[in-house]
């Protein structure tokens, strides 16, 4: 369990909220095919839970410093959004923990690389944006995960000091962040396993976020004490 009852929950999107990690990887791979590069697991895992300034300087020093980055980006987002279409769906339990939220009146919110277009497109047709209380993305912070930025400013739009913020996490960048931020940081692995970096950094490493459910059982009654 955790070591205190969370006052907010912080969520990430991609690979959290969002069964997408695969579906970046797939395109990222097609669109490297497309402009006869081969794009391996060193180069996407680097990418996993970086803004996109930095997923351009990984790609520039992976394929030198004359690599259109920007060009590359606008094939990959082509292939990554005909997959969105036919194939995106929820995380396991993400329902179930927004229905306990709500139950013990929690507030969240999320905390994502991804810009403001990016989360109202990718979490339109699923119809849960109202169900968070605050939305965190690229420009509302000076510096990305796995800086403690993005964190720090979800707990103070949300008002609660980040020492009591639950933040739910797949990626290793995404750990350090909320980490370095003071919260309880829980990965959720997704394509990448922790590592012992991880394991030491985490407050814990959980299967999904069913499990998540569990942290709130009696919350009314520590609620009321």
């Amino acid at each position: 369990m955790l070591p205190r009852p969370p006052k907010a929950v912080i969520f990430d999107m991609d690979g959290l909220i969002l069964d997408s990690e695969i579906l970046y990887r797939k395109s990222v791979i097609s669109a490297g095919e497309h402009n006869g590069l081969l794009v391996g697991a060193s180069v996407y895992e680097g990418m996993l839970g970086q803004p996109w300034p930095n997923i351009a300087r990984l790609l520039r020093d992976h394929y030198g410093d004359d690599f259109d980055a920007d060009a590359f980006r606008v094939t990959w987002l082509e292939h990554f959004d005909q997959l969105m279409a036919l194939e995106l769906n929820l995380k396991a339990g993400v329902l179930a923990l927004l229905d306990v939220l709500d139950q013990y009146d929690i507030p969240r919110a999320i905390c994502t690389s991804s810009n403001h277009s990016q989360v109202q497109h990718h979490l339109a047709d699923f119809g849960i944006l109202p169900r968070f209380h605050r939305i965190i993305a690229q420009g509302d912070y000076a510096h990305g995960k796995p800086a403690p930025d993005p964190y720090l400013t979800a707990a103070a739009k949300l008002g609660v000091d980040p020492k009591d913020c639950l933040a739910l996490e797949d990626s290793h960048n995404g750990i350090r962040s909320a980490a370095s931020a003071g919260m309880m940081a829980v990965m959720v692995p997704d394509l990448l396993p922790p590592s012992d970096e991880i394991r030491a950094m985490a407050t814990l490493i959980i299967d999904d976020l069913h499990q998540c459910c569990h942290f709130f059982e009696g919350q009314s009654l520590l609620q009321r004490g």
